[in-house]
């Protein structure tokens, strides 16, 4: 039920979960020859499907609806609806998520955050709504879906051999 209001949640915000699967085949396709959209969407259900995921993310997108709505106690309000440059709360929330799959969905959320691919752009940009945390939040699960990807991909070196290091 929550997976279902969570990506229910993201498309009321302007977030289709294909427009995920977009940035995460941006991000894996050069490392990956057989990628298909298919399986980056797999792989963007997949991490929705973890309910602290989903709690993350509704956690988020509700502090930017009641930011919206002006509906914050100060100064938390001004903070969010100016988008303070210091206020890292947004990322704390996404790297949760990132970590999920290990340390290449910390790296690849730190340049989604810069680079603002696809979504993430508009998200960032606009004028009429607030997305201090969805904007942290949909590149925190393209990171980890990205990982996760990474992860399952056959062709990544695997080292049979191995010395023992005790005599």
């Amino acid at each position: 039920m929550t997976y279902d209001a969570a990506a229910k949640w993201l498309e009321q915000r302007g977030v289709t979960l294909e427009s995920i699967a977009d940035i995460v085949y941006e991000l894996q396709k050069p490392y990956n020859d057989v990628l298909r959209i298919d399986d980056c969407m797999e792989s963007v259900k997949a991490v929705l499907r973890k309910r602290e995921v989903q709690y993350t993310l509704m956690t988020g997108i509700a502090l930017d609806v009641l930011a919206e709505r002006k509906q914050l106690p100060e100064p938390l309000q001004s903070m969010l609806t100016e988008d303070e440059s210091l206020y890292g709360v947004d990322e704390t929330l996404a790297l949760g998520i990132t970590s999920m799959y290990g340390m290449i969905g910390l790296t690849s959320f730190g340049y989604l955050d810069k680079a603002k691919v696809g979504v993430l752009s508009g998200l960032n940009n606009s004028k009429s709504h607030v997305h201090v945390f969805l904007d942290d939040l949909v590149a925190g699960i393209a990171a980890a879906a990205s990982s996760r990807i990474a992860h399952q991909n056959e062709k990544a070196n695997v080292y049979d051999r191995y010395d023992s290091l005790l005599p």
